[in-house]
């Protein structure tokens, strides 16, 4: 009789310490944090060609809605990417050249003053201002077919716009204001404001910071992959 309530105490305290530990497990299991994405480093690679005024303005302005920046020393444009043919660089050949200095955590953003272009549709060279891969991790925008008068904040608006194609957001079609909008050959410089709630979340779930407040900055700028045939 005796053996039996030991053994039946034994078991009881058995049961009792297991569900202690099963509670433990589950408080522990509650205060486990979800940690934000790790977020984008963004590489500047101007190429030697582009005033370094504008390098400095781009970089002033991404750092309020990235704070995870690199400017790399200027290089000379490669001499593969040349289209000789038009006096102008290849901006599939350039952002294939930015391509393999980045890693799987930055995107590499080349900087230049040069006409570029690209193939679209059936059209073999097809001068643009932006071209990034989408998504990707490296990306090219140029200055040359940009409003002299307002070339800062216009580069800046393009910069925005290619980083957020690398980032997998194609041309925004849900609001005429959202910054990922496409020109199709007009003009909209002044609708567009702000990435809209719909590019923002896509964003930020990919750990980019791109919170606006300075609007002033983007006044008059004008973002898009394809413009301009030449």
């Amino acid at each position: 009789m005796i053996a039996r309530q030991t053994f039946m105490f034994i078991i009881c305290f058995s049961l009792i310490s297991l569900w202690a530990c099963y509670n433990e497990n589950i408080k522990e299991e509650k205060h486990v944090e979800v940690l934000p994405p790790e977020g984008v480093t963004i590489i500047m690679q101007p190429f030697d060609d582009l005033s370094p005024i504008l390098v400095d303005s781009i970089y002033k302005r991404l750092i309020n809605i990235n704070p995870s920046i690199t400017v790399l020393e200027p290089i000379p444009l490669p001499v593969s990417a040349y289209y000789s043919l038009r006096n102008r660089y290849r901006a599939d050949s350039l952002i294939n050249f930015l391509w393999q200095r980045s890693t799987t955590k930055s995107v590499v953003i080349g900087l230049t003053s040069k006409d570029i272009s690209t193939k679209k549709g059936n059209i073999k060279d097809w001068g643009v201002i932006g071209l990034a891969y989408c998504p990707g991790h490296s990306c090219v925008v140029s200055t040359y077919r940009l409003s002299k008068n307002n070339i800062e904040s216009q580069f800046f608006k393009i910069v925005i716009h290619e980083l957020g194609h690398t980032q997998g957001l194609p041309h925004c079609q849900k609001s005429s204001t959202c910054l990922m909008n496409d020109y199709e050959g007009g003009n909209k410089t002044d609708e567009l404001q702000d990435f809209c709630q719909f590019c923002k979340a896509h964003l930020e779930r990919k750990g980019l910071e791109f919170k606006i407040t300075d609007h002033s900055s983007l006044q008059q700028s004008h973002p898009s992959c394809f413009s301009n045939t030449r």
